[in-house]
């Protein structure tokens, strides 16, 4: 079972919509059948609402499940109150990338394409220091906060079973000054020891690699249990877009296909940055 309290709400929101939609029921139809509202029904199958036991009790009830499965999903909706290790840090980290980091943290693969700037992964306290300067009106504090949940979230990357992680990344990102050219000389050293991980597999797009399928960066997220499907994601400075469907994976995991393709090989991608590293030496 996942790990995060992110990901047990997820997982618990999937396995009742499975079970309404077993049923050949809608969500007004059950809420009608339990005395209570369509949408209350509704909020517990997109994780948008909490879900006591005694809902999943009285939910299991009039489903018929089994008692095991009874037990499993009131299990996950008490765990899925839990707080997560990032979420103590307050206004350091937003309400919709609480989100992502939970879901992260229980991925067994992770695709991520970065078209500005250098993966949050690879990030130096430096680098991302500067960023949160330039992004959202923060206080000193916050930015504190926020760099040091970036700089945990990159413990997975070296953890006993890490994810898959796949990253491409334009020559931009490496190329654009964030801070001055001894910060980035520091950065671009950080990303060189990072795609020396095991779990680790880096390229880089090179400005002539042409035309490639992608408008903006994306990560494509995927969990070692076949009942949590795929979810895409893309932020913005405000919020942030999560997709599930099949129709949106499949068209994204095509598009990564295709960085993958216009992209350097990892060897290539190493012997570019060691020569964009130079260049910051000097």
């Amino acid at each position: 079972m996942a790990g995060s309290p992110t990901a047990r709400r997820r997982r618990l929101s999937i396995e009742l919509k499975k079970l309404r939609e077993k049923s050949a029921l809608t969500c007004a139809q059950v809420g009608e059948a339990l005395d209570w509202s369509g949408s209350k029904v509704n909020r517990m199958e997109t994780g948008s609402g909490r879900v006591q036991p005694s809902d999943i009790d009285a939910l299991c009830r009039f489903y018929g499940t089994s008692g095991e499965l009874r037990e499993f999903l009131k299990s996950l909706a008490r765990q899925a109150k839990t707080r997560g290790w990032w979420q103590v840090h307050g206004a350091g980290v937003p309400e919709w990338f609480n989100i992502y980091i939970g879901l992260e943290q229980d991925a067994s693969a992770l695709r991520q394409y970065q078209c500005e700037l250098v993966p949050g992964l690879m990030q130096t306290p430096a680098y991302a220091t500067e960023l949160h300067k330039a992004g959202a009106h923060m206080s000193p504090e916050d930015i504190d906060r926020a760099v040091r949940v970036r700089m945990e979230r990159q413990t997975m990357l070296t953890q006993l079973s890490p994810p898959d992680a796949w990253f491409v990344v334009n020559e931009g990102a490496l190329r654009n000054v964030i801070g001055d050219r001894a910060l980035m000389r520091e950065q671009v050293e950080r990303v060189m020891e990072s795609a020396e991980l095991p779990s680790v597999t880096l390229q880089v797009l090179p400005f002539d690699s042409g035309t490639y399928p992608a408008t903006g960066s994306f990560t494509m997220l995927g969990f070692p249990d076949q009942g949590d499907p795929d979810i895409v994601y893309r932020d913005g400075i405000t919020d942030a877009i999560y997709l599930e469907g099949e129709h949106h994976v499949r068209e994204y995991t095509r598009a990564f296909d295709g960085l993958r393709a216009a992209a350097l090989s990892p060897q290539r991608s190493g012997q570019l940055i060691k020569s964009i590293l130079k260049e910051y030496a000097n």
